[in-house]
């Protein structure tokens, strides 16, 4: 492992080691006074990151975000604020007021990288310094006086290790008794599998001592008895050891009841008949008493099993009731049967439908929920998206969105199937969708994949856009869907895209053009204006729309933390480089070489109106599409004419795509001041100046 690490435990199955704590502090102007990231990397050794660990962030004013198993993946983690010291409550939760925790599945290396909205600035008197590490679960949150104990790290790196799983090796039982042409597992012990299925690729074994033996299975002569009779065991008088187990004895003048062989009865004085007459009276009578406790035992199992029936049934109704199922049927009676084409699947449906939810089954992970693969029992695919937790306070919504969506009938939109209330969380069944996303073919391959002309690019972007447009002036009740990015824009078999992913979108009643919400989105997408305001307007869904074009006119990454300052952010990199006329050195090559100068020219003014930081002033969903129709209008180079036989179309080209619904973290909440520095703040945001103490 290298560094300072060392082992704290050490048990049969795991091992603890010391804790790498990341720390920022400041001034109460805001300057960095000391800062420390953090880092593990196993290499090539036999342990994995347990599921035991959680990330946790503790501060006022601080996000921390940690990098798995490959440095460059996009980040995941969670943010911390606290207006003021009296929302940070006593050994409460960590919920994100002072304290927050994230479930994180590692397996080999991690980073973690810890920043601040405001540098502590607003928050300084009571909390100077922010906080980040990965450590065993049982890591309790004291609250105010974490906040300002100057020793927190050291404790911290004292009392919470990190949990790592081991194992023998990289074959499992048999195939090391294979290998060995004997037996890996010393006397009085067994060979146990070692991962299992969360780790993919790394297996191993483990040897564990059998029952009533203790010791090193690792090593000859392997486990030894434990003498259970020099320790305390439940026998009325005497105790016999034996190999793995020990039995009860009596003293003479005794002899062991037989109806639990741990009591001694005192023998009988009387003749030898009458002994046994007794002997005859008392078998007749347990076999009587045995008779009527087996009566007894069946019709407590008739009667456990009507009463768990009822209950189970009983438990779907309150889940059904809990997560809306009431509001959802008066909703279809006032709509006149507008759902009615939004199935009510069971629990049980489609808990077979994907393998009980089978690791292997998930094909999408992100802010809101995991999205399944199912099979319906009419060899339907369907996709299952299952919420995380459930959100009573947002049951109106969802409802509101499941009836929505059931009206929604458009090409260019995931089509919602139906769904399942009968249970803790609420499901939701979409149509599946098999190509992936569009991310994956934009990013996948240098310069994209082979059917990706400008052309196809152009048709994706209308689709798209075209989509968006009408859900925001078309459907019965505007949708705005607040996470529009490449990774929820799917494509089917023939590449015709599909607007999926509505768990962060908002329904927006007719007389109303905008509605206050917390800050949701993702970093790179989200509206510089509905991040400082709070407002979410169509406008909003236009500005990550504009990120999107610019991400399939140039190939690049919204945020590319490798690129240098000027280039990380790639709507503030695009729009200057437009101005300084530099444009077709950020533009794709390949869409340089397949389109117009009026295309070229054309798509980045479009582009430069989608991303203005003043929503009133970008165009509508609408006009978005007409422009990019247009687009597709435009003559190409004179060179290319006559070749169009050469292009490569779509569904003649072969090659590997990933599954659907690729894992993207998905969402951030901050706060920046000046709406005026967009660019800049986002960019300090990503990079903070560090100093040493």
């Amino acid at each position: 492992m290298g560094g300072n690490v060392q082992v704290v435990d050490i048990s049969n199955t795991q091992l603890r080691i010391t804790n790498s704590v990341a720390y920022s502090c400041y001034s109460p102007l805001g300057e960095v006074t000391s800062t420390k990231n953090s880092s593990i990397e196993l290499g090539a050794t036999s342990y994995m990151y347990s599921d035991d660990n959680v990330f946790t962030v503790i501060g006022c004013d601080d996000f921390g975000n940690v990098l798995n198993n490959d440095y460059s993946s996009l980040p995941k983690g969670c943010s911390t604020t606290c207006e003021n010291i009296d929302e940070v409550r006593e050994d409460g939760p960590c919920s994100g007021s002072g304290c927050c925790q994230v479930n994180i599945n590692l397996l080999k290396k991690f980073k973690i990288v810890l920043k601040s909205f405001n540098n502590h600035k607003s928050v300084s008197l009571f909390s100077d310094c922010g906080y980040a590490f990965l450590g065993e679960k049982n890591f309790k949150f004291k609250g105010k006086s974490d906040l300002n104990d100057s020793g927190f790290w050291n404790r911290t790196m004292e009392t919470v290790p990190i949990v790592l799983d081991w194992v023998i090796g990289n074959r499992n039982c048999t195939e090391a008794a294979q290998y060995k042409n004997s037996s890996v597992c010393y006397q009085n012990s067994k060979c146990v599998d070692g991962f299992g299925t969360r780790y993919r690729g790394y297996r191993g074994y483990r040897c564990n001592c059998n029952k009533g033996y203790q010791g090193n299975p690792y090593l000859s002569p392997g486990c030894q008895d434990i003498n259970e009779c020099e320790q305390k065991h439940d026998c009325q008088q005497l105790c016999i050891n034996t190999d793995g187990n020990y039995i009860c004895s009596c003293r003479s003048g005794y002899h062991i009841d037989d109806s639990n062989h741990k009591n001694c009865i005192a023998e009988s004085s009387k003749p030898l008949v009458t002994q046994k007459s007794s002997r005859s009276q008392v078998v007749r009578f347990a076999l009587a008493i045995g008779f009527c406790c087996l009566l007894v035992i069946i019709g407590m199992n008739w009667v456990y099993c009507i009463i768990r029936q009822r209950k189970h049934s009983q438990l779907r109704e309150k889940f059904f009731e809990q997560n809306g199922g009431l509001l959802l049927r008066q909703q279809s009676t006032s709509e006149s049967g507008s759902v009615e084409s939004t199935k009510h699947f069971t629990y049980e449906e489609l808990k077979k439908a994907t393998n009980n939810y089978a690791a292997d089954r998930i094909v999408g992970e992100g802010g809101y929920g995991i999205v399944y693969k199912g099979i319906l029992p009419d060899q339907r695919v369907v996709a299952v998206k299952r919420s995380r937790v459930l959100d009573t306070s947002q049951i109106d919504q969802f409802i509101n969105e499941v009836v929505i969506l059931a009206q929604v009938n458009h090409r260019n939109v995931v089509k919602l199937l139906g769904c399942c209330l009968e249970c803790e969380v609420p499901l939701l069944v979409y149509e599946f969708i098999s190509n992936g996303t569009l991310f994956h073919h934009v990013h996948s391959i240098a310069g994209g994949l082979p059917w990706l002309s400008l052309d196809n690019r152009l048709r994706i972007a209308a689709e798209s856009s075209g989509a968006l447009a009408y859900l925001h002036s078309a459907a019965s009740m505007p949708i705005m869907h607040r996470d529009v990015k490449l990774a929820n824009i799917l494509l089917d078999d023939n590449y015709v895209s599909k607007i999926s992913d509505f768990g962060a979108s908002r329904l927006v009643p007719m007389d109303q053009t905008k509605v206050i919400t917390l800050v949701q989105g993702t970093l790179g997408y989200l509206d510089p204006e509905y991040f400082h305001t709070g407002e979410l307007t169509d406008k909003s869904d236009v500005y990550s729309f504009g990120v999107v074009l610019a991400e399939l006119l140039t190939g690049r990454k919204p945020i590319c933390m490798e690129n240098s300052v000027e280039e990380k952010n790639l709507a503030t990199y695009f729009i200057t480089s437009l101005k300084e006329n530099r444009l077709f050195q950020v533009l794709d090559r390949r869409v340089v070489r397949e389109g117009t100068l009026d295309q070229l020219h054309n798509a980045a003014q479009l582009v430069k109106r989608c991303l203005n930081l003043n929503g009133e002033e970008r165009p509508t969903m609408k006009e978005v599409t007409m422009e990019i129709e247009n687009l597709r209008k435009l003559s190409k180079h004179p060179w290319t004419q006559g070749n169009e036989d050469t292009e490569v179309l779509i569904g003649q080209t072969d090659f590997q795509h990933s599954d659907l619904y690729e894992i993207q973290p998905s969402s951030y909440h901050n706060v920046v001041n000046d709406s005026d520095q967009y660019s800049s703040s986002t960019i300090s945001l990503l990079h903070p100046p560090t100093s040493p103490r």
